[in-house]
Formats: structure tokens, sequence, C-alpha cells
């Protein structure tokens, strides 16, 4: 082969290597791998509920949003981790109850990143995760139940609405009225029980002693750095260090960092599903006194993990 030739093929494997490797570069990977190793981020912010909400409640945390992508992190083969940012006051018991289902039957690692505040139904999210991670003002806890009962006599009164009631069923209007002493018992005996739920959780996935969980469990708020000091979260940080842990834990070097963001044009716009964008609208056309009435009625008067 002429010396030329051969000078020619030099030059084109070097080209060739070259490309190869700023196309690693370009796509974080190191050479020796065929994927980037990645840490998932979720957001998880507002209330806790099982469907949309209504325009005054933003559509916040379901459990078929956090369902959905963490799915999509499951089924992804190079996310090693995943790390949940949760920024919540709390919520609906069931719904925080199953969305605490799916993050422990995840089998990647999951690190909580707390926000703002990650109370109560928040808490109750977060503490099935491997590691959580809060700031040091971050508030956090409030490990309790409370059931608001409203008695709309006056708003219906208002708008003329006059409300007859056909029951069957001695308590079967008890979230519509004042409550009697009877009842009133029933209620404290339904918020026991599921603040016992409540205190499970935390002894179990906190692997924490329940006579200390019991004892913290006051439904009193606790910075960061308090909870850390009493077992309730992991390590004090920034977001940063949640995905360093993630990384960590998923036995990852160099990861990429994939953030699930809302997929619909409205929710990535103006954060409006077309669910609520249709209440907005029917509430432009009847009036404010329909938007309280609306908000009203579908306020749960059932216990919340709030």
């Amino acid at each position: 082969m002429k010396r030329s030739a051969i000078i020619i093929l030099v030059i084109i494997a070097v080209c060739f290597l070259s490309l190869v490797g700023i196309a690693f570069l370009t796509i974080g990977l190191r050479p020796g791998k065929l994927r980037a190793e990645k840490v998932a981020v979720i957001s998880l912010n507002g209330s806790i509920a099982d469907d949309e909400g209504s325009f005054l409640t933003a559509a916040g945390i379901t459990p078929k949003s956090v369902r959905l992508q963490l799915k999509r992190a499951r089924e992804d083969s190079s996310v090693r981790a995943i790390v949940l940012q949760v920024n919540s006051p709390g919520g609906a018991v069931g719904a925080s109850q199953e969305i605490a289902q799916e993050i422990r039957e995840t089998e990647k690692p999951i690190v909580v990143f707390m926000g703002d505040m990650a109370a109560s139904g928040g808490y109750y999210i977060s503490a099935p995760a491997d590691k959580i991670v809060a700031k040091p003002g971050t508030l956090t806890g409030s490990i309790g139940v409370i059931s608001q009962i409203m008695d709309m006599r006056g708003l219906y009164e208002k708008l003329g609405i006059k409300l007859q009631i056909v029951k069957s069923g001695k308590h079967k209007d008890m979230y519509q009225r004042e409550l009697t002493p009877e009842e009133q018992e029933l209620m404290q005996e339904l918020s026991d029980e599921l603040y016992d739920q409540f205190i499970e959780e935390v002894v179990k996935a906190r692997n924490l002693d329940e006579k200390k969980v019991r004892e913290l469990a006051t439904g009193e708020l606790y910075t960061g750095t308090q909870a850390k000091k009493l077992g309730l979260v992991d390590e004090l940080g920034g977001y940063q260090d949640a995905i360093d842990l993630a990384a960590e834990l998923g036995e990852v070097e160099e990861p990429v960092v994939e953030e699930y963001r809302p997929k619909t044009f409205f929710e990535s716009i103006f954060g409006l599903s077309g669910a609520q964008l249709g209440k907005l609208i029917r509430a432009r056309l009847l009036g404010s006194d329909y938007l309280l009435l609306e908000y009203l009625k579908n306020s749960h008067p059932s216990p919340q993990y709030r």
C-alpha cells in the first residue's frame, strides 16, 4: 500500500475517533457506556387529592399523576434513581396512602427533596422514600388528622336556596349541619383511627420506635433542622445534594439529570388541565357565587392529612 494511502486512512481514523469522542461528551457518556445514566426528577407540588380539584384548588398531587411519572421512570432503563421534589401541605387521606404505596413499590432508589413545606400528607408520601433531604428551613412534620365541617345554611339563605333532606340512616346528613354530641364522638373515633394509620406508616417507613413517633406526632410543624434531630429526615441540603445522594444510591458517577415536565399545552403554559379550564369558563358565565358554592361543595368534610 502506498504511503499516501496509509496517511489518508490514518487521518480518516483520527477524524472518526474524534467525532465519537465529541458525541460521548455531547450526550454525557463516557467511553465504554452505551447510554447515559440518568437521575429522574419528579416535581410534586400542591395539595394531595384524588382528582384535579376545582378552579380555586389547583390540580396539585394526585395518585394518577404520580403513578404515571413513576411508571415512566421505572420503564426507562437509563434511569438509575429518582428524586421527588415534594412541596405540599398535605391533603386527602386515601390519596396520600395510595401515593405512598406507589413510592414504596418502586424498586429504583428514591430520594425525596423537600421544598418550603412537606407537611402532614406531604410528609406521609415522603416517608417511604429511601432517603429524605430537607432544607434547614423546610417546614415538615405536622403528623395528625383534621376535619373541617362547614355549616352552609347561611350561604344557602344568601343564594335563596332552600335545602330539603330526605335520609335513610340516622347520621346520613351529619356533614351538612352542626354535629350533635354523638356525631362528634363518631368523628373523633374516625379521626383517631386515621391518626393511628399515619403513626404506623411513619414507624414502618422511617424505622422509628412507635412511642417516639407518638410523642412527636402532635400535629406541630418542625423545621428541617429539628426534623433531622428527630429522625424524620436523613440529610440537610439543597437540590444538588439530593441529586448527588440519588446518584450515589443508584451507583452513578456522572448522572444526567432529567426533569419531568407537564406534557399538555394548558398545563405547560397556564398550569390548567382541560377539566379546570372548563370550570373556569363556567365560573365566568355563572358568576362568583357559583364559584364559591362549587368550592364549598367540593371541600371534603372527611378527615384530612393536612
